[in-house]
């Protein structure tokens, strides 16, 4: 059977993640079929019919998505998922007879492509081959594929989204806390200041479901958590002291760490408020 012959089914596929998936594969000559709640094709028709089945549904629902699909699964077809947990899901998909590859295409469904956009790869059962297959797929239409296993992904993760989204989430309700008037401030606003309520608007102007899943589904959270909450309470105590001194300290170790990535941060920075001066 050839790559023009082929299935790819995604179910939940009516969603914005599952419209710019089934282009990705319809360019590179799969035939494509969706499910989603109002579709005539179901999830088990996908199941019985594709070489490819990719479960797109919010993380909530993966495993109880997958577990209805997996009795339906034949040796030789590829069972995959797009949740942005990977050990739970990977572990429903196992249950079933296909080969098992979790994705996670870090980056939401409003990009116009997937060139230059990263996919975490989690191969579970599959040989090589398979794998680069479906590799292919994606890095001939520009994307970066980084491989991992579930755990490296969810630990990963961890910081990479549930940190990040948690300390903008602390700066939204921080705002609204203070009562402050996010107009006003505009007259004050320096450009960083500008990107950071930026990625807190467009953090809030989506589905709290998504976030709320990435916070609590995530089994690396508490630790990831645990050392935010203590970094807060000695940068607090640092600043009630008023010690320039243990300041200037604490600064020094995050930059130490961080090494390069203070120059390089400096220039991505530097070029992005460029662009937001000249717009």
């Amino acid at each position: 059977m050839t790559a023009k012959t082929m299935k790819t089914g995604i179910i939940g596929g009516t969603g914005k993640m599952g419209r710019l998936f089934a282009r990705v594969f319809e360019k590179a000559g799969y035939e494509v079929l969706v499910s989603g709640r109002k579709t005539a094709i179901t999830a088990a028709d996908i199941a019985k019919q594709c070489d490819i089945v990719i479960v797109s549904v919010p993380i909530r629902e993966t495993v109880r998505v997958i577990g209805e699909i997996t009795p339906l699964l034949e040796p030789g077809q590829l069972l995959c998922d797009f949740t942005s947990l990977k050990v739970r899901p990977v572990e429903a998909m196992l249950g079933s007879k296909a080969d098992v590859i979790g994705l996670h295409p870090m980056f939401g469904p409003t990009v116009k492509s997937i060139k230059n956009q990263t996919i975490i790869v989690c191969p579970a059962r599959a040989k090589e081959a398979r794998v680069a297959q479906l590799v292919d797929i994606f890095e001939a239409q520009g994307a970066v594929c980084t491989i991992a296993t579930p755990e490296e992904h969810d630990r990963t993760v961890a910081v990479v989204q549930g940190l990040t989204h948690f300390v903008t989430l602390c700066v939204a309700d921080t705002v609204r806390r203070l009562g402050v008037d996010l107009r006003r401030t505009e007259k004050f606003e320096s450009p960083v200041y500008q990107i950071e309520l930026s990625l807190v608007g467009r953090l809030l102007s989506q589905d709290p479901a998504l976030y709320a899943d990435i916070l609590q589904q995530n089994p690396y959270m508490p630790e990831v958590l645990a050392a935010c909450r203590s970094s807060a309470a000695d940068l607090s105590a640092i600043v009630d002291a008023k010690d320039p001194e243990q300041f200037r300290k604490f600064f020094e170790r995050n930059s130490r760490h961080l090494g390069s990535y203070c120059e390089e941060g400096q220039k991505t920075t530097d070029a992005l408020i460029e662009c937001m001066v000249n717009r």
